[in-house]
């Protein structure tokens, strides 16, 4: 009788064991609602005020911009991560180079009643130069307030003025 209990002592802690550690793995794992492992810089025909078709009401930049590579993820509970690499101009005088020393990320979503809402993150430091000595690299790590739901998301990284140089999304 005495091994018994021992055997289910044993087995009622191993269980335990097992369910706290699955219940906390399932409650900490965030819910995406995107990730993405691609980027496009903006191309001529969207770039600047005059555009005649800025995505979702943001304007592309003054250039076209190129981007090497851009990933990362955005999660329901509206954190964003994203790293760029080579996010340089792709035309003009300082072509294949960064001139600017932030970039700021922007999350579109369109509501629940067909409508659009843009938030903006704060800025991020971005390396200059050329994109062939570390120019254009930056790492945005941002919490978003979204709206619920944030139905087919647009991911853009823009100037600190909020126009856009690089986007992906649905």
């Amino acid at each position: 009788m005495k091994n018994i209990s021992k055997f289910m002592l044993a087995a009622i802690l191993l269980s335990t064991f097992l369910f706290n550690g699955s219940a906390r793995n399932v409650s900490a794992k965030e819910q995406k609602i995107m990730e993405f492992n691609t980027m496009v810089g903006v191309p001529q025909a969207l770039t600047g005020i005059n555009s005649q078709a800025p995505l979702r009401g943001i304007n592309g930049g003054g250039i076209p911009w190129m981007i090497n590579s851009g990933s990362g993820k955005l999660t329901a509970n509206g954190h964003l991560e994203i790293e760029v690499k080579g996010l340089v101009l792709a035309a003009g005088a300082n072509a294949g180079s960064n001139p600017v020393t932030s970039f700021r990320a922007l999350v579109s979503c369109v509501k629940s009643d067909g409508s659009f809402e843009n938030i903006l993150t704060g800025a991020f430091p971005a390396t200059t130069g050329p994109a062939s000595t570390g120019g254009g690299n930056a790492e945005i790590d941002a919490n978003l307030s979204l709206p619920q739901p944030c139905i087919a998301p647009i991911i853009f990284v823009t100037s600190p003025g909020g126009s856009w140089f690089a986007a992906t999304g649905f």
